[in-house]
């Protein structure tokens, strides 16, 4: 069952050759999300052969145009392309201004229904919950309104072991029973589900955290997560820049991780000024080794 990321744009602010606007691609159990959509997002899906189409929900962290001006053409696209299903966007409330006033000025007229949820900027808050999987925001610290997302799998109801069933003729009672967690008596004998069954998947997550400050407020939302991404659009040298534009450093993201205690580091988000990005990672590994510098097409797959 898959939980992967794959990084579509890996840049700050302003693009460059290498290093796109951000946005980022998430399969989780063929559960498509976009998170983020900077300028060009719609080719870089198409370049790293993410499934363009399939994609019901987009999240977007801010109104700062890195992170949603490739908003307007991919759904275009999609109408182009006859989508009929309902997309559902979660964004600052003016988001859904924008996209009126752009598409009214336009006349463009879509196939399909724009479902639009309106982020909650001052608390944590759950944002989508089904069968296997949860979605939460929560506020970071940014020079405007902006939040982060928790994406995390529910755990998974324990599977019976197949000889079991054959040994013991269970029945579909039995079995849902013992899936549940429940004893079972068969033939006058209680039969312990622990027994019969073996654990289910552990729940895997990932935490994005947008442009944002160094901010230990948000430690208790990312606590433990298997991946976490932070900005780090700045080294260290340029602190007191990253502290007067609200973004963080790569020292100041890997603080974080360490003390959130996440199982990985992902940082991104790299300035332009920055020709060279080798010195983010040697940055960032001085204070927490589990970290990765991605990089635009880096995919990442979080194990079972």
């Amino acid at each position: 069952m898959k939980f992967e990321l794959t990084i579509l744009g890996c840049g700050g602010a302003i693009p460059t050759l290498d290093r796109k606007p951000t946005a980022q691609y998430l399969n989780i159990q063929e559960r498509y999300f976009l998170i983020d959509c900077g300028e060009g997002t719609q080719v870089q899906l198409r370049k790293y052969h993410c499934k363009f189409s399939k994609i019901d929900r987009i999240f977007i962290s801010h109104l700062h145009g890195d992170h949603f001006l490739g908003l307007f053409g991919y759904l275009s696209t999609l109408s182009l392309l006859g989508r009929k299903k309902t997309i559902h966007i979660h964004a600052p409330k003016d988001l859904k201004k924008l996209l009126a006033s752009h598409f009214s000025i336009s006349g463009k007229q879509f196939n399909f229904d724009i479902n639009f949820n309106e982020l909650n900027f001052s608390k944590s808050t759950l944002i989508f919950e089904d069968s296997i999987l949860q979605i939460t925001s929560f506020p970071v610290d940014h020079s405007i309104q902006c939040c982060g997302f928790i994406f995390k799998e529910k755990t998974s109801k324990r599977s019976m072991i197949k000889s079991k069933i054959r040994e013991l003729n269970l029945s579909i009672e039995a079995i849902k029973s013992f899936k549940n967690r429940q004893n079972f008596k068969l033939d006058g004998k209680l039969i312990d589900f622990r027994d019969v069954t073996k654990p289910g998947n552990r729940s895997r997550s990932y935490a994005y955290c947008a442009d944002t400050c160094y901010n230990e407020n948000i430690i208790p939302y990312i606590k433990h997560a298997d991946l976490l991404y932070h900005e780090s659009t700045f080294l260290e040298d340029r602190k007191d820049k990253a502290q007067m534009t609200k973004h963080s450093t790569a020292n100041q993201a890997a603080t974080i991780a360490s003390k959130a205690n996440v199982k990985e580091l992902l940082i991104g988000h790299f300035s332009a000024r920055y020709e060279e990005i080798d010195g983010f990672l040697e940055e960032a590994q001085k204070v927490f080794k589990n970290t990765i510098s991605c990089y635009d097409g880096y995919i990442h797959s979080i194990k079972i």
